[in-house]
């Protein structure tokens, strides 16, 4: 009896210590966004840790940042200045990490992780990686450390999304898309996995 008593004992302490060693979302109380459902409104104030985490074929992406809410306030031109750069998130530099070598708008972006940064213009956006994936705010970046600068016209939402959400979406074994969508604005940033 008292070998079966410490075996219980023993079996419950090992699945306490590995429920708190889970690992699976790659961050520490982080939560999944999703989109906005009709008719509900996001009222918490503060900027609340992210990530999503999806495949492209067999490549595992994942995108982890802070995601602040609208809150009845002017985002594009507002809260977010046009022509500077932004964390795209609030506090930390929002980070990319691929498990595999990567191509965007022609640029190969080697194994690893990356800071993803950019400046928002009225008819345009400079999305930027940028090697220095542990940065808070814009505070401390540099255009030298960029690996990849492009433009982009970002496109309209046909509802409004109340939190920031990212999105990894996969539409062939060796394409996808990394989206961005806040407000009413939409970012789609084409991702293919190099050869």
């Amino acid at each position: 009896m008292k070998l079966i008593l410490t075996a219980i004992t023993f079996l419950g302490l090992l699945i306490v210590a590995c429920k708190n060693n889970d690992h699976s979302t790659h961050t520490n109380d982080a939560v999944v966004i999703t989109k906005t459902e009709a008719g509900k409104t996001d009222t918490a104030k503060k900027s609340i840790k992210a990530y999503v985490q999806n495949k492209i074929g067999a490549a595992i992406f994942r995108i982890q940042y802070h995601s602040p809410t609208v809150r009845d306030r002017v985002i594009w031109g507002g809260l977010v200045p046009f022509d500077d750069v932004w964390v795209t998130g609030a506090h930390n530099a929002t980070s990319i990490e691929s498990e595999t070598d990567f191509i965007i708008n022609g640029k190969k972006i080697p194994v690893g992780k990356y800071a993803f940064f950019t400046i928002p213009g009225k008819d345009e956006w400079t999305v930027i990686i940028n090697k220095n994936w542990d940065q808070h705010l814009a505070d401390e970046y540099k255009q030298e450390d960029d690996l990849l600068r492009m433009k982009l016209k970002p496109d309209t939402l046909d509802y409004n999304q109340e939190r920031l959400m990212y999105d990894i979406d996969q539409w062939s074994q060796k394409e996808g898309n990394l989206l961005l969508m806040w407000e009413k604005l939409k970012l789609v940033i084409p991702v293919r996995i190099a050869d």
